[in-house]
């Protein structure tokens, strides 16, 4: 293991962490859509995230395919045993991206009725799967002696991985609400101010859960805490920014309630890199066949490259994020934002 592998580690997780906080505003989003009453409440929603969710996805894009040029052999054994997972999620991808233009092609209450239901359930089932992917990964899968994964569709959908599932979910929704809490003017406000309590609570609870079930049975992720009894901070920062965004919500500071959670996204992103390390695919009971920094990454000279462009390149996504949301910041008017959808 080299600076350069452990630079290129840091980066994809700063990446994917990026995609949690960003898209989990659009997750969140569509977990709540079909919360609300009429039209224009929906509308509202989808108007919220229109502007940004593309460049949301850039995240997930970047961070896919720096894990691909980096650790060529990690992509390979995801894909490859995640194969059926990973076609769910891309379906549910694209239902979320293309039910918001297909809705506001007719004005038919039925039709638009079973897009908002398409893009809602689909938003959801979208948040599961990414969950339940960094639970396994968390728990560790089954590979062979080729590092390939040797389970089944099934064994993907463990008691400690849905466990997972059910906090990221619990996550995205009081994420979302409180950017639909500082984005929707009047009532929607108010409702959406509710959810955000319900969901925050309900997140605190299962990171408890969470928590004791990975201190308890998940005795492999605790070997870096033990040695470095510093990075104990990061699960206790991601519950002090769900703690904090209950707060600022109660006391509607929508801004600051919204960088609390996430704080507790980047803080619980950083937990599970920290409990991995230096494995980024760990295996099932059986450590040295894991995929890890040391054993999985590309050449140095491919790292040193691939590192010089993005250097060049990743600022230019950043600004572009920055822009977007500087652009179409503030709450949404409808009497005078466009009624696309």
């Amino acid at each position: 293991m080299n600076t350069f592998q452990v630079i290129w580690f840091l980066l994809v997780v700063v990446l994917l962490t990026a995609y949690a906080v960003l898209d989990g505003l659009d997750l969140g989003t569509g977990f709540w859509h079909l919360w609300t009453r009429g039209d224009k409440e929906r509308r509202t929603l989808l108007n919220a995230i229109g502007p940004v969710w593309d460049a949301n996805e850039v995240w997930l894009l970047t961070g896919g395919g720096a894990l691909f040029a980096a650790f060529p052999p990690v992509y390979a054994t995801v894909f490859s045993g995640f194969y059926l997972a990973l076609m769910l999620l891309l379906l549910a991808l694209i239902i979320r991206a293309v039910a918001p233009e297909f809705r506001s092609q007719l004005p038919s209450p039925v039709w638009r009725k079973t897009w908002d239901i398409a893009f809602s359930v689909s938003s959801i089932i979208a948040g599961l799967l990414l969950a339940v992917a960094l639970g396994n990964i968390l728990r560790g899968i089954p590979l062979d002696a080729a590092s390939n994964y040797s389970g089944s569709f099934l064994d993907l959908l463990n008691p400690y991985a849905l466990l997972i599932a059910l906090l990221g979910l619990a996550m995205f929704a009081f994420h979302g609400a409180l950017f639909i809490v500082l984005k929707a003017p009047g009532t929607l406000e108010g409702k959406a101010r509710k959810w955000a309590r319900d969901a925050g609570l309900v997140f605190l609870v299962l990171l408890l859960v969470a928590n004791a079930v990975t201190i308890v049975g998940q005795a492999q992720l605790l070997v870096n805490y033990r040695q470095t009894v510093l990075l104990w901070l990061l699960p206790l920062l991601a519950i002090v920014g769900i703690v904090t965004g209950l707060i600022f919500n109660a006391q509607k500071r929508a801004g600051l309630a919204l960088v609390s959670s996430s704080t507790s996204i980047t803080a619980l992103m950083s937990t599970c890199a920290a409990g991995i390390f230096p494995a980024l695919v760990p295996a099932m009971g059986e450590p040295g066949k894991s995929l890890t920094l040391a054993n999985a990454s590309s050449t140095d000279l491919t790292l040193k490259i691939m590192l010089v462009l993005t250097v060049l390149v990743l600022p230019l996504v950043l600004g572009y994020t920055i822009w977007v949301y500087r652009a179409f910041g503030g709450k949404i008017d409808m009497d005078h934002e466009s009624n696309h959808y």
